[in-house]
């Protein structure tokens, strides 16, 4: 995640999704930030003009459309500005940058194995938590800590520590693999736990959110998102939904 994807049509379905699946339950939201230093990225974030048509898309989140509208057309598209909005109630951030460019070759593996334990720290009390890499997933056989690139990416043995057992939700950004999206989804869903399920953004810029460790409820909203939010998107279902322990309370001791 970067600022200036803030506001745009995925932020609106991104945060859309996280809200229908977080209520009453406290969130944890990992950014896996980024920063904006890159001129060759300089037209990402533009899908903005859905801002300008509430008649087609305001119905589905009135607040959220609302309070991500009113940011962008104040100029504050940031990842600091969103955390204060409230646009994800009372969740828990952990936004400190990923960026191994600044960092010694030789001491990366060390500094990102840190960095991934203290957002895991911050993230320990919460209830659900959401992963926002900029890239998505990538296979943990591949995976260098050495390399810049990697911090746009989440291996799936990060997303089973950070999940520690919870509901969780994963940002991917699908890639032209052969075979298709569709098959790409496959394919990572037999990469992570049993019972994954993977709803598939295809408007504009197509994404994947998939939902590791699920519970019952999780399903039954998910479900009701995916009928709301209609054609734009498609729900996949697989397998049964795994028991997992009830993490600690806010206020209480980790």
């Amino acid at each position: 995640m970067r600022d200036s994807y803030v506001g745009d049509i995925g932020d609106f379905v991104k945060y859309g999704l996280l809200r229908t699946l977080a209520r009453g339950s406290w969130l944890g939201v990992a950014w896996y930030k980024q920063t904006d230093s890159d001129p060759a990225r300089s037209n990402d974030g533009r899908h903005t003009d859905y801002l300008e048509w509430p008649a087609e898309w305001r119905y589905l989140d009135p607040e959220l459309f609302d309070g991500l509208r009113k940011l962008v057309r104040d100029g504050r598209r940031t990842i600091a500005a969103v955390q204060r909005s409230g646009v994800l109630n009372d969740a828990a951030f952990a936004d400190e940058p990923l960026d191994v460019s600044r960092i010694p070759f030789r001491d990366r593996e060390r500094w990102r194995r840190d960095w991934f334990e203290r957002t895991r720290a911050r993230l320990k009390c919460c209830d659900l938590v959401f992963a926002d890499p900029d890239n998505g997933l990538y296979p943990d056989e591949s995976f260098k800590y050495t390399l810049k690139v990697n911090s746009k990416r989440i291996p799936p043995f990060e997303v089973l520590e950070l999940a520690d057992g919870r509901p969780a939700v994963i940002y991917h950004h699908n890639t032209r693999a052969k075979g298709g999206h569709f098959r790409e989804i496959l394919a990572w869903i037999d990469r992570l736990p049993a019972g994954t399920l993977a709803y598939y953004w295809r408007r504009r810029s197509p994404r994947t959110f998939f939902i590791v460790n699920p519970d019952a409820m999780i399903e039954r909203r998910l479900e009701a998102f995916a009928a709301q939010w209609g054609k734009n998107g498609k729900l996949s279902t697989s397998g049964l939904s795994p028991v997992h322990p009830t993490p600690c309370r806010p206020g209480s001791d980790p």
